[in-house]
């Protein structure tokens, strides 16, 4: 079933009963016996702001869309040349490391990973022994809760990036991403589902509406090879496809978290990703990378994003850091 798209001049609003009356068309009222329906109007949007208005149908519910114009884009002055690069992952959702000195921090993708594997089992214990295309009520239900909490996500984590740089004069934000990194991925039938249900793309691109509300600067990078080469010994970084004969990175990842320098000594390997990712654009950008160091690289604290307080290291602590959505 397709949906229905009223725009601002087809609606009328009541302020007595707070009411958006919906017409539906001497057609329907034909068959039907009424012509119009009634929404309740949103308490955080203004009847004048609105420019349309869309009804759809989704999961056995019908839903209604309120399109309008935000008033102002909220401008802020920022130092451009202060950046955070961002390098996405499943369990360690986004690891980002500032070319400021500060810490650096993940945000937590096990809670998002868990309640999308419960789904999962929710789903395949319902669908057991039945036909193929079944669905019910109870799967409508519970796609319709996980929708809105991958959403929620999203939100509290698009916030949370915008407010540390907000709060930390941060005016760019440098996002590691591969065209297409999902189509034809092959690292076993668990993790490529793992991959493909996590909402990193529609996670990057609020984050890039945010940043032109707030006058960040957004910038994409493929991001290959940065997970393999070595950051502190600066090795070499081809682009995807690009990978000279006798390629070979000075270091190696010994672990799922631990990547080991030619020298010997140990970092978080998602942060020297991320680091990895700075390289790509330093020159373009014009970026300065001398504060990155070991002690950037080596203990980022964790931000779980469903939880009041931060989990840290080392007595350390984030600048900015209430999730607000």
């Amino acid at each position: 079933m397709a949906g229905i798209t009223y725009p601002k001049a087809a609606l009328s609003f009541d302020i007595e009963t707070g009411l958006i009356r919906l017409p539906l068309g001497n057609r329907f009222k034909d068959d039907s016996g009424f012509d119009s329906l009634h929404i309740v109007m949103p308490h955080n949007i203004k009847f004048p702001e609105i420019k349309e208005l869309r009804i759809f149908p989704r999961n056995r519910c019908f839903y209604a869309e309120f399109i309008w114009k935000s008033s102002h884009d909220i401008k802020c002055v920022l130092d451009f040349s202060r950046a955070i690069a961002i390098d996405p992952g499943v369990n360690n959702w986004l690891t980002c490391v500032a070319n400021t000195g500060d810490n650096s921090f993940i945000v937590d993708g096990l809670k998002l990973k868990s309640l999308t594997q419960w789904y999962n089992k929710q789903v395949a214990t319902i669908k057991e022994g039945k036909p193929q295309g079944f669905w019910n009520d109870k799967l409508a239900f519970i796609t319709e809760k996980r929708n809105r909490q991958v959403k929620d996500a999203v939100n509290r984590a698009s916030r949370f990036i915008i407010n540390y740089c907000l709060s930390n004069n941060i005016g760019t934000i440098v996002f590691g991403w591969n065209t297409g990194n999902k189509n034809g991925i092959e690292t076993g039938k668990v993790n490529n589902k793992k991959i493909v249900q996590t909402p990193t793309s529609r996670l990057k691109k609020r984050l890039a509406q945010m940043c032109q509300q707030y006058g960040l600067r957004f910038v994409e990078t493929e991001e290959s090879y940065t997970s393999r080469s070595s950051f502190l010994d600066g090795d070499s970084l081809p682009k995807y496809g690009e990978k000279p004969n006798g390629w070979k990175p000075s270091g190696t990842r010994t672990t799922r978290g631990q990547y080991r320098t030619k020298s010997g000594k140990f970092v978080n390997a998602d942060c020297q990703a991320a680091a990895n990712i700075f390289r790509k654009v330093e020159i373009q950008l014009g970026l300065c990378l001398a504060k990155i160091c070991r002690a950037v690289l080596i203990l980022p604290t964790r931000v779980r994003l469903w939880n009041t307080k931060l989990k840290t290291r080392r007595g350390t602590a984030l600048a900015c850091l209430k999730v607000s959505v």
